[in-house]
């Protein structure tokens, strides 16, 4: 196994720890699961960096990046959502966007000869908004809701433009039958 997909593997590790911090009576939950947020944010950028240095890009980190980073990302806003950090609809917005994502995701992976849309840059775009929101939020900084709204408008265009690449996809997979 590759060191990327370790440090994939990692991030669906970080996950749980992030919420077991979170909702932990330590007088400083919120700084310190933003710090495991961090550590994720990292891994993230560093498996995709050195997959690409070193062309160690596989068929199984292509389809688990994304995921493990679907995941922490539900996982943060969930909890920000039960302390009242955030509202509800953005976990609606977001987890409906996610649920179709992975919908389509395995099923160009499955039925369209392992098919994976790799990331666009709007997708890292929405990306590092949201961690920036959630450190934001997480430290207290007044603005910070207003950054996640903002990281919500990126990720749904970014979604439109996932949308599009998948839909040609599917097409393309269907004319081939």
């Amino acid at each position: 196994m590759h060191i990327p997909n370790i440090l994939t593997a990692i991030r669906f590790f970080l996950a749980p720890i992030f919420v077991i911090v979170f909702f932990s009576s330590h007088e400083n939950y919120l700084e310190l699961s933003a710090y495991i947020f961090v550590f994720a944010g990292i891994t993230d950028m560093l498996d995709g960096y050195i997959a690409r240095k070193y062309n160690f890009i596989t068929k199984w980190g292509q389809a688990m990046d994304p995921l493990a980073d679907k995941i922490m990302q539900l996982t943060v806003l969930i909890c920000l959502s039960i302390k009242s950090l955030i509202p509800v609809w953005v976990i609606v917005i977001v987890g409906i966007k996610e649920v179709l994502m992975i919908a389509g995701g395995i099923f160009l992976y499955t039925k369209g000869d392992k098919i994976v849309i790799p990331a666009q840059n709007y997708g890292k775009i929405a990306t590092i908004l949201f961690y920036i929101a959630v450190l934001f939020i997480s430290f207290g900084v007044p603005f910070g809701r207003y950054l996640m709204f903002i990281a919500i408008g990126v990720t749904l265009y970014a979604f439109v433009g996932y949308s599009k690449v998948s839909i040609n996809e599917m097409k393309k997979y269907k004319s081939g039958l």
